[in-house]
């Protein structure tokens, strides 16, 4: 939730007017429970989900996520709760080599964003994955996985997409 890419995603759709809500997964910060490995989370994302309608009234939804948030994401959005409609899709730094995207159906305009320098993310698995799925992948060239020195550009893509 605290993390530099996380904020600066929320940032961007603050940037476009969009209310936001961020949340640690279980196990993570002061947050109760014991990590999951992507089963339990996705239900959590999706009772955040529910929760964020009820308070806002908005029937759309923009899931954006980096790395294991982006599995989350990815999987939450063919589960929405009846009533939600998905925006706009967004993965950063997706693991596709640890979790199962190739299972996910996802919307053709879902955003992929590879660093090309990823040194946690193998960006080869990435560009593989998403040519096979079908979507298109903003590449930054010498882009490390936390995106040292290219939040600015990082934000910019977001925001752009959100337009």
């Amino acid at each position: 939730m605290d993390n530099k890419v996380v904020s600066t995603l929320a940032r961007a759709c603050l940037e476009r007017g969009l209310p936001v809500v961020t949340f640690n997964f279980r196990g993570v910060g002061a947050s109760a429970g014991v990590h999951d490995h992507g089963v339990g989370e996705v239900g959590d994302c999706l009772a955040v989900i529910d929760w964020a309608a009820q308070q806002t009234g908005a029937d759309q939804v923009v899931l954006a996520g980096f790395s294991f948030g982006s599995y989350i994401a990815a999987a939450a959005s063919s589960r929405l709760p009846p009533g939600q409609v998905l925006r706009q899709l967004m993965l950063i730094a997706p693991p596709v080599h640890h979790y199962p995207f190739t299972s996910l159906a996802l919307p053709p305009e879902t955003l992929v964003v590879q660093g090309e320098a990823d040194e946690v993310v193998p960006p080869e698995a990435v560009f593989v994955w998403a040519e096979q799925a079908g979507l298109p992948v903003v590449r930054l060239p010498g882009c490390s996985h936390f995106f040292h020195g290219r939040l600015t550009e990082l934000k910019q893509i977001v925001v752009e997409k959100l337009s």
